[in-house]
């Protein structure tokens, strides 16, 4: 039993799956993955997430405005927290940093996050923290926020140990996409060798950023299967094992159950 920890259902290109959304369940459950986190990236498409994901127990939602979204509208910590007052709500974001592309914005990435991270207090929810090119300030604005105290997951790592460990004595989770089976992810593959089992998640991020084998082709949540045998193989650890652990570190954190639905 898997978990794929983060993915975008309402970015797949449906109309490749027989059945459409009931097609990529079924595909996720040939491959073993039970349970899927669907995570928004904006306001304006989150009624038709919620729409699109309500027939289907196995799915919940995170609700937040990525860091890179600026043409829509601007999260409040009220709006935040009556969405996230929805049952089906686990966590909110993503949120975060990214000044790889938007070093521009910089000012009001750091804004939003701030608001992501009261509303997540206020909720008493776990964050999803998406950091790119932004270690410093991701890591500053968390302390000065008290993150620690509702804790969540630095999504998709793609930083080193030193971060990783930083992230743990924030009480934040680690989680490894498609990008830790990439040939020249050497420093990642440290990390997720290194990585305390308790604070283990694997994830899609579908549909971008497919593991090898599929590298190249839109992802999708059945191939956190791929990441999670990657994973074990670093580890030296079985299959079973990763799935067992990643799937109660996802129950512990979002606060749903695992099992079959």
């Amino acid at each position: 039993m898997l978990v794929d920890s983060h993915c975008h259902l309402d970015r797949l290109d449906l109309a490749r799956f027989e059945g459409g959304l009931a097609g990529v369940l079924d595909a996720a459950a040939a491959h073993g993955v039970t349970r899927l986190l669907s995570v928004a990236t904006d306001l304006e498409s989150w009624p038709a997430l919620v729409r699109l994901t309500e027939p289907y127990p196995r799915i919940a939602l995170s609700v937040g405005v990525h860091p890179s979204e600026d043409g829509g509208r601007s999260p409040t910590v009220a709006e935040l927290v009556a969405l996230g007052r929805e049952p089906r709500v686990v966590a909110i974001g993503e949120t975060g940093l990214d000044y790889y592309y938007g070093r521009d914005s910089a000012v009001r990435q750091r804004d939003w996050f701030r608001v992501h991270i009261a509303a997540a207090r206020e909720l008493g929810k776990p964050l999803i923290v998406h950091t790119r090119d932004a270690r410093a300030d991701t890591l500053r604005i968390l302390e000065e926020e008290n993150a620690a105290e509702v804790g969540g997951v630095l999504h998709c790592f793609t930083e080193d140990w030193a971060m990783a460990e930083r992230a743990l004595e924030l009480n934040f989770h680690v989680s490894f996409s498609g990008i830790v089976t990439f040939r020249n992810a050497r420093q990642i593959q440290d990390v997720a060798r290194r990585l305390p089992a308790e604070r283990l998640l694997v994830e899609t991020d579908s549909p971008y950023l497919a593991p090898v084998p599929q590298r190249g082709r839109p992802n999708q949540p059945a191939w956190v299967r791929h990441v999670a045998e990657f994973i074990a193989q670093l580890r030296g650890e079985s299959l079973e094992r990763v799935a067992t652990v990643t799937s109660a570190n996802y129950s512990r954190l979002f606060g749903v159950g695992t099992e079959a639905a």
